[in-house]
């Protein structure tokens, strides 16, 4: 397999360049970081994750900026979410 050395065939990876793609991910909620109740969506047994409108975005995303509105109280899972990480890459990759 031949991977490609950074930079040499793929952009910079970088959130200030990205379009949010990790925002359209599903994002259970697992700890107490206090999301606001209105980007709180709960099944029937009670499981809870980020909100996605019917955009497929995370609730939490300001559309205009691709910033997040609670970053300060933002899921753990987002916290732990590494930017240039494989997810990270193959998120962009699909969605860019």
């Amino acid at each position: 397999m031949n991977i490609p050395i950074k930079n040499e065939t793929t952009p910079e990876v970088s959130c200030s360049n990205c379009k949010a793609c990790c925002c359209r991910l599903e994002v259970m909620i697992i700890s107490d970081t206090g999301v606001p109740e209105r980007h709180i969506k709960r099944d029937m047994w009670g499981s809870e994750t980020m909100l996605r409108l019917a955009d497929g975005w995370c609730s939490a995303l300001d559309r205009e900026t691709f910033m997040c509105t609670i970053y300060e109280n933002r899921p753990w899972i987002c916290r732990e979410f590494e930017m240039g990480s494989y997810e990270c890459v193959d998120e962009r990759t699909e969605f860019l």
